[in-house]
């Protein structure tokens, strides 16, 4: 939110308050709590009516500094509050050298002069991440009387900004005005489904402002020079965390917010829906179904879209009995054909389901002060919201769910959760503003939790919209509702690499956009995209997304980019294995991979799927792509050309290739069947060898398929003309020296060690 009128001026009706100086500092062993007039004291008289804040600094983690500014601190807050798991007491330790305080987190240190006005320096050394100056902590009130805590962190020379979410604006957030407010606003708009309140900077730090409510970013965008970021509160905490690397910050962070869930990797397969408004049966799944096996198109996950359910009774979990009126026999059906099965379910209970009648008279389901049951007719008509605060409710809830687990559903849509109402009342007591953003994570845990109770840890999968601080605990999340063309795809893929930089270890689409249809070239491109994602779902709204609806190619690029993505599934879940490991993203954003080419900054259509292949999707009719390659030799995995960086790329490419390249000195290991998600990977294995470098090495892990570990460890070497393999597995395997069409050299089972001949 902004307050001032340029740099001189307030604007009409807002007053100001700013840390002027320290007036006094209390300290402990590992914390240090600052008194910070609003003007500077000159004489006892200046004690009098004037505000005093309090700013109490400590550490819960190596590497991390806590910062809390209050006003009054009587004021009555209601929680929600952000669970940091990761915090402990005690990891700071404070010193004192006359007039300057400081409080060191490992590396990471807050010094305050006491002497001098009012600023804090974060420093690594000699120094300064960033820094709060003269404008930079206090309190404003507004012309309507409201009352919020500010925040004001220095921006360098050069610096940029990521992350705070799934956000669909430009990548780089300096000089955007961001609300961290749940919205389903769609992907074509400066609303978001999933905001998180987390930034950080190509300066080596991020910041978390540990508030569920309404916080206001002006990211350069009001003081040009700084990242502000406010609340309606008497309290404003927020943590600087120290990297000095990308993927070091957001380990950092993960570790107090919560480290992503591993998904089964039964996951990484093909889903195909039903599709939201289509018309759909049993007989439609069939033929879905039957038509995808008959051109070879290995499905793992069929998704029944909301019609699975009655028309005005979402969410009531009862099958729709004209429809479907053998949901057990169906399901067994198509589990027999090797399918996992999702339903799509929402939180929100229409007035004409059964379950509206017994939610009201049981109390659980949210209520407007009165004591009416809050209810309005958008999406469903007379529907009303179930409360999570409460644990009857939430238990009700899932009972209804594992109903339909008995009867073999594997997981669930976790669709909505954004429109959360504010003048409502809570069964805990919860604020209502802070609750609009947290209760997607109420209801994604509690649908999460039945999973991991029902199916065990490592089998619990939501494919989720909403989402805050914390959500990446309880993956897969997707992108929400995109139109059909190239510059939505475009703009789906901002989103995920933001949500990626923003603590989210996995992420989906739509392939083929949502609204609308897409043309054929559209769709074989976003389902490259799609296949080469961390989880690959076709879905759509008033039209259906099997292959064979956009031409014969179409079937062919499905077909051709599944069968690589089971191939890639040892690589993809080990992968899968560092995101739940460190909180690092299946998908990354260039920066995040290579923080010190200043080239790689500002990109955003182009990712590393996971350490070492680089994709760049193609978003135009003719199959132009422009990418830009780090240095080194990058070889195409699909073609064998090699591309020596660092250098602007500008290809086309057929609706078979496009840039799929392996990083220089890489070892990508594919599994030897491409029928299926999870296999026997290290039986038969091949290693695919890229540009290894006289001296290079590489130890490869093959991670087993069922949670985390490994199957098998490969260790390669390259000396001269000669690469030395050794392992530790007792099957056969295979090595290949460059692209598809390179050397291949096959070990048979036993084989622990063998030297091979190098030619690239």
């Amino acid at each position: 939110m902004k307050f001032t009128d340029g740099y001189w001026l307030m604007r009409p009706g807002v007053t100001a308050r700013y840390a002027a100086e320290v007036a006094d500092v209390r300290t402990g062993e590992d914390r240090m709590t600052l008194y910070a007039p609003v003007k500077h004291v000159r004489g006892r008289g200046d004690t009098l009516n004037s505000p005093l804040l309090t700013v109490e600094c400590w550490s819960p983690a190596e590497g991390v500094i806590g910062v809390r500014t209050t006003h009054h601190a009587g004021s009555v807050r209601g929680g929600p509050e952000f669970a940091l798991p990761g915090a402990e007491q005690g990891s700071g330790k404070v010193r004192r050298d006359g007039d300057v305080v400081e409080l060191c987190a490992g590396e990471l240190t807050l010094r305050v002069d006491t002497s001098r006005p009012w600023q804090l320096e974060f420093r690594v050394g000699d120094r300064v991440l960033t820094s709060v100056g003269e404008r930079g902590t206090g309190f404003v009130t507004d012309a309507d009387g409201r009352h919020h805590m500010l925040g004001q962190l220095s921006l360098g020379v050069g610096e940029l900004v990521y992350g705070l979410g799934e956000r669909f604006t430009p990548f780089v957030r300096n000089g955007q005005v961001v609300d961290i407010w749940q919205a389903d606003g769609g992907t074509s708009s400066e609303q978001a489904y999933k905001n998180v309140p987390f930034h950080l900077t190509n300066r080596g730090y991020g910041v978390f402002v540990n508030h569920p409510g309404k916080v206001g970013y002006e990211v350069g965008s009001e003081s040009v020079g700084q990242v502000q970021f406010s609340v309606e509160d008497q309290s404003l905490e927020y943590f600087v965390v120290h990297g000095p690397s990308p993927k070091a910050i957001l380990e950092r962070y993960t570790a107090l917010t919560g480290r992503p869930a591993l998904p089964p990797a039964w996951a990484l397969g093909l889903w195909l829906t039903t599709s939201f408004t289509t018309e759909y049966d049993e007989a439609t799944v069939n033929r879905f179904v039957g038509g995808m096996a008959e051109r070879g198109i290995p499905l793992s996950v069929f998704h029944f879209d909301c019609f699975w359910m009655r028309g005005y009774q979402w969410s009531d979990f009862r099958w729709d009995p004209d429809t479907f009126p053998d949901p057990a026999g169906m399901l067994a059906r198509l589990k027999e054909q090797g399918l996992r099965i999702c339903l799509w379910i929402n939180p929100y209970i229409a007035q004409k389901s059964e379950l509206f009648a017994e939610g009201m008279r049981e109390g659980h389901l949210v209520r407007r002060p009165d004591g009416s049951v809050w209810q309005w007719d958008l999406w469903q008509p007379g529907m009303a919201l179930v409360d999570f605060t409460n644990p009857a409710a939430t238990a009700w809830y899932t009972d209804k769910l594992r109903a339909l687990l008995d009867v073999g559903v594997d997981c669930f849509k976790t669709d909505f959760g954004e429109r959360i109402p504010t003048d409502v009342v809570w069964h805990d007591g919860s604020d209502p503003e802070r609750m609009h953003n947290y209760y997607t994570q109420l209801y994604n845990r509690a649908v999460f939790e039945l999973l991991r109770e029902e199916r065990g840890d490592g089998e619990a999968l939501l494919f989720a919209r909403s989402a805050t601080a914390g959500g990446q605990q309880y993956p897969v999340h997707w992108g929400g509702d995109c139109e059909s063309h190239f510059n939505a795809m475009a703009e789906s893929l901002r989103g995920g690499l933001s949500l990626g930089l923003s603590g989210f270890g996995f992420w989906s689409h739509d392939i083929g956009g949502f609204e609308g249809t897409p043309t054929p070239a559209v769709f074989k491109r976003w389902t490259q995209f799609g296949l080469l994602s961390s989880h690959s779902r076709l879905h759509g709204s008033k039209s259906y997304r099997v292959p064979w609806e956009f031409g014969d190619e179409a079937v062919e690029v499905t077909r051709e980019f599944t069968l690589l993505k089971h191939r890639l599934a040892p690589y993809l879940q080990r992968a899968a294995q560092q995101a739940h490991a460190t909180g690092v993203p299946v998908m990354r954003a260039m920066v995040l991979e290579f923080p010190d080419d200043p080239a790689a900054a500002k990109l955003d259509r182009q990712y590393l799927l996971g350490d070492d292949l680089l994709v760049a999707p193609v978003f135009t009719e003719d199959g132009t792509v422009e990418y830009y390659v780090p240095e080194g030799v990058w070889t195409n995995v699909l073609t064998g050309d090699q591309v020596t960086g660092p250098r602007w790329v500008r290809e086309q490419h057929g609706f078979h290739t496009l840039p799929l390249l392996a990083r220089p000195d890489s070892v990508i290991p594919l599994g030897a069947d491409d029928q299926r998600p999870v296999s026997a990977w290290a039986e038969g294995v091949e290693l695919r060898v890229h540009a290894f470098a006289d001296g290079a090495e590489r130890t490869v892990l093959i991670p087993r398929s069922d949670g985390p570990g490994e199957s098998a460890r490969f260790h390669l070497r390259r000396t001269g003309d000669r690469i030395r393999v050794t392992t530790d597995s007792p099957h056969a395997w295979q090595v290949r020296i460059g692209g598809p069409d390179g050397a291949l050299h096959v070990s048979p089972a036993g084989t622990r060690e063998a030297e091979l001949p190098y030619s690239a």
